[in-house]
């Protein structure tokens, strides 16, 4: 018995680490949602195992800090699929010693926008949720696989099919979009997230103004007065907020003027890429008619 023991355990200790998904990092690190549902589906039938750094809900990255186990994925990885545009500066000094990272957002054209963050202090930044607009997704992908090419260039022939793939997935949502918003009844959208700029723009949708609350910066009373006015001014029948935001000024507009609350998704959370897409698509589709 204590021989068939020793033997059991001798094989245990022999798989767990082949067994263990916790023990050797993945050699492709994706940091958002987003650009790790591209990465893998470029990476399908390969063999190549991806990873996404960052997997809590969030609107946003502001002031994001990295945790040990996702510094330790960055340093074992051998690619890092960065979303770009800005997004993901608090990994500067992370990514100093990686040997080989894409940027996704590489030839896009960026959008900037006015940020205020709650205390008068307003400033041009450069809109870095490039995801949230088709074309750009397209370009994105088209980026992401000519990266994994020229790394793991005896996968060439299955990147290039694998991209044809998710370009024909992007055309018919596209082509879903542009149906769904054919006939809406008003094209005028207040969000409570400053990130849909380009999903607006890609679909003739315009943002007649966006709050970013975050807590400590909640609207004051001239900003939620302005906002009931436009609301009453544009006859708009819903407001957008963001799914994992806040809803606090959103719920005084609607208590204030009667219109309904719509929740979109940024894609940064655990709902996929195409998901959240559709979703928003539907939902706007819906609030707006």
């Amino acid at each position: 018995m204590k021989k068939i023991l020793s033997i059991l355990i001798i094989l245990c200790l022999l798989l767990l680490p082949g067994c263990s998904t916790g023990e050797a990092p993945a050699p492709v690190v994706a940091t958002t949602r987003a650009v790790y549902d591209l990465t893998a589906l470029l990476c399908r039938s390969t063999g190549i195992t991806v990873d996404l750094l960052i997997t809590e809900n969030l609107s946003c990255l502001h002031d994001y800090t990295l945790q040990v186990r996702q510094m330790r994925a960055i340093e074992g990885a051998e690619v890092v699929i960065v979303s770009g545009a800005g997004l993901e500066d608090f990994l500067s000094d992370a990514l100093a010693d990686t040997d080989f990272v894409i940027d996704a957002s590489s030839g896009i054209p960026l959008l900037c926008h006015d940020h205020d963050h709650g205390h008068g202090d307003h400033h041009h930044e450069e809109d870095p949720h490039i995801w949230l607009s088709v074309s750009n997704a397209r370009i994105m992908a088209d980026n992401i696989c000519q990266g994994l090419i020229e790394k793991y260039l005896q996968y060439r022939d299955v990147f290039i099919a694998n991209l044809d793939k998710v370009l024909s997935d992007l055309d018919a949502l596209d082509s879903y979009g542009k149906q769904a918003f054919s006939s809406l009844k008003s094209r005028d959208l207040i969000t409570f997230h400053d990130g849909f700029a380009y999903f607006a723009q890609y679909w003739d949708l315009n943002i007649l103004h966006s709050l970013e609350e975050e807590s400590g910066s909640e609207a004051s009373a001239s900003e939620l007065k302005e906002l009931i006015r436009l609301v009453r001014d544009y006859g708009i029948p819903a407001i957008f907020t963001e799914e994992n935001g806040s809803v606090s000024a959103a719920g005084i507009i609607a208590a204030e003027t009667g219109i309904s609350v719509y929740a979109l998704n940024m894609g940064m959370s655990d709902m996929g890429y195409f998901e959240a897409m559709y979703h928003n698509i539907n939902t706007i589709k819906e609030a707006l008619g």
